[in-house]
């Protein structure tokens, strides 16, 4: 199996498993992501997924230029045209994802890596990591999500200068520019992600639901358009049984017990 994945105490834990090719995306690998995320989708014990590459060297290099991520191989126009469901990895435009996601970025995010980086919701990346667009260089372009996210993502002339040369920036540069919440010796890196998840962990998950649902998919609205929307996850989380939860917890100065329902 090319991705390990794994479900426990509402953690699901998504790996690529392809150290020996700093974690490239081929066709099985692609089919396998498309399959854990809508899997994911249909499960509400899943409360926050932490994706990650195995090995030390990559979190994932992008499209495995050897082994094609399409089949049949597609190239140019052909493959822009074709249908992606969720960009790069299946993760890098997906809108049906209604649970934080959290990149545990172990090494170098390239390409398509970094697109699956620009579609999570939390970054944490050991100080080795580097980050890149290096599709220009090679006659290509980041048609997966890279154009349209990373320049929604950062200023406007920071997101340029990366499109434009190919260049990859450190964990502290990324950091800096906004790309990234944390930065971490490698030593320290799960127990970075683990805090993200704690903290996620302690808020409702109806809640957490109904705010990545507003944020993802109003974007493109004026904010009192999108204050507008009834979205299902919003009315879902304002008639649960934990929105009385949090409040008798508080009042009762305790811990809530979430039921996600």
């Amino acid at each position: 199996m090319t991705v390990r994945y794994d479900v426990e105490a509402h953690v699901a834990r998504v790996t690529i498993d392809r150290p020996a090719v700093m974690n490239a995306v081929d066709l099985a690998t692609e089919a396998e992501l498309q399959r854990i995320w809508k899997d994911i989708e249909q499960r509400n014990d899943v409360r926050v997924v932490v994706l990650s590459g195995a090995g030390d060297r990559a979190f994932c290099a992008g499209a495995d230029m050897k082994t094609p991520s399409a089949s049949p191989p597609l190239k140019g126009v052909d493959y822009w045209a074709a249908a992606r469901e969720g960009g790069f990895g299946g993760i890098a435009l997906r809108e049906t994802l209604d649970v934080p996601v959290i990149a545990r970025v172990n090494g170098l995010a390239l390409g398509g890596g970094f697109e699956m980086v620009l579609g999570c919701d939390i970054v944490v990346a050991c100080e080795e990591a580097a980050f890149g667009l290096p599709e220009a260089l090679v006659g290509r372009t980041p048609l997966d999500g890279g154009m349209t996210l990373l320049q929604r993502q950062i200023p406007f002339r920071q997101a340029m200068g990366m499109l434009f040369t190919g260049q990859r920036v450190t964990a502290a540069r990324a950091l800096e520019m906004g790309l990234i919440n944390e930065v971490t010796p490698r030593a320290g890196l799960d127990i970075a992600a683990d805090r993200w998840v704690e903290q996620i962990l302690a808020c409702a998950p109806l809640s957490l639901r109904a705010i990545k649902q507003v944020v993802r998919r109003t974007s493109t609205l004026s904010p009192a358009q999108a204050q507008a929307v009834r979205l299902p996850a919003v009315i879902a989380a304002l008639q649960s049984q934990d929105a009385d939860e949090g409040v008798l917890a508080f009042q009762q100065k305790r811990k809530p017990q979430w039921l996600g329902r």
